[in-house]
């Protein structure tokens, strides 16, 4: 089906579902702002183009979704839907020993972060799939930096909108302090020597532009370094001013993970946090992103690369705003 550009979000919403419908798909909202349950779809490499447009159309709408179900899904089917939605980047930019497909997650992060932020070209979507999973524990959540940015004063939207940040690899937020053994700790350590084996540093707008909606909305996370023209101490009140408007709960949207369920998010338009509260079981989940685009400020001026090159990570993406959203 193709939508006209519409401005009314009522006329909006309307054709928004209409597209849902003619999908055969079903799209249940979880939260006011983020977060919905796909019914109607078995993924793999075959899912109908209508589907898969509806697909991309609830993700910019609803920022994360999750498809339950989905168990006969192995990585080869994983990786032939995600070609569907766009161009897979390789796993990671420094983390290449775990194969050249997905990038497999084993415990959790326990931080709030937007994925690879630290390269000019930010991945657009990131699929993540259920492996092995803890008998309790291990939820994700993900939070909406559109409706922070929305719902922030206009003295500071004017504020951050001409802010940029410095963000950078060499914080990792997968060795965040937590309760982990010797073995845990040892895993870490050579994890994080591969995560830096080449650095990699980015100025990014705080405020970007969404290329498929036009909404605006934070880009920030754990790999921030510093605030472009702000003293360290500036900036540790100024991020987490911003960082507890995006993480504010009415904001977030938790998923408690069974085996058969595959995630999905916008990572332009979210962060998210691996909850680390499962003990010493195991949690495995397998990842893949998406390419996407450079980011673009809302001056129209885009991402900057201070060290490192990211083009055997992925390519440029060239995006189109979808139809309900209009020019």
């Amino acid at each position: 089906m193709t939508v006209t550009s519409i401005s009314n979000s009522t006329d909006r919403d309307l054709a928004v579902q209409a597209v849902y419908a003619d999908a055969g798909i079903t799209v249940d909202k979880l939260g006011e702002h983020i977060g919905a349950r796909i019914g109607g779809v078995r993924l793999g490499g075959d899912v109908p183009a209508a589907q898969v447009e509806a697909i991309r159309l609830a993700l910019a709408v609803n920022k994360a979704i999750v498809f339950t179900g989905q168990n006969h899904l192995d990585d080869d089917t994983q990786y032939a839907f995600a070609q569907l939605l766009g161009d897979p980047t390789l796993p990671h930019p420094t983390v290449t020993s775990r194969g050249d497909q997905l990038l497999t997650i084993e415990g959790a992060a326990n931080s709030w972060h937007t994925d690879v932020s630290f390269v000019d070209r930010i991945p657009k979507a990131s699929i993540l799939r259920a492996v092995n999973l803890p008998t309790w524990g291990g939820a994700t959540t993900w939070a909406s930096t559109t409706a922070a940015y929305d719902q922030l004063p206009d003295s500071l939207k004017a504020f951050v909108d001409t802010l940029w940040a410095k963000h950078t690899n060499f914080y990792d937020y997968v060795t965040n302090d937590v309760d982990i053994d010797d073995t845990e700790a040892g895993r870490r350590v050579v994890h994080y020597e591969e995560f830096t084996s080449k650095e990699y540093q980015t100025l990014h707008p705080v405020v970007r532009v969404h290329p498929e909606t036009g909404e605006r909305t934070l880009l920030l996370g754990h790999f921030v370094k510093e605030f472009v023209g702000l003293k360290p101490a500036e900036f540790s009140a100024v991020y987490q001013l911003l960082q507890n408007r995006i993480i504010k709960l009415e904001n977030t949207f938790r998923w408690n993970w069974s085996l058969g369920d595959v995630a999905i998010w916008d990572n332009r338009a979210t962060q998210h946090y691996g909850i680390a509260d499962f003990g010493a079981q195991e949690r495995k989940l397998h990842r893949i992103t998406l390419a996407g685009d450079v980011p673009v400020g809302v001056d129209g001026r885009g991402s900057e690369i201070v060290t490192g090159d990211a083009s055997h990570y992925s390519v440029i993406e060239e995006p189109r705003r979808l139809d309900v959203f209009g020019d």
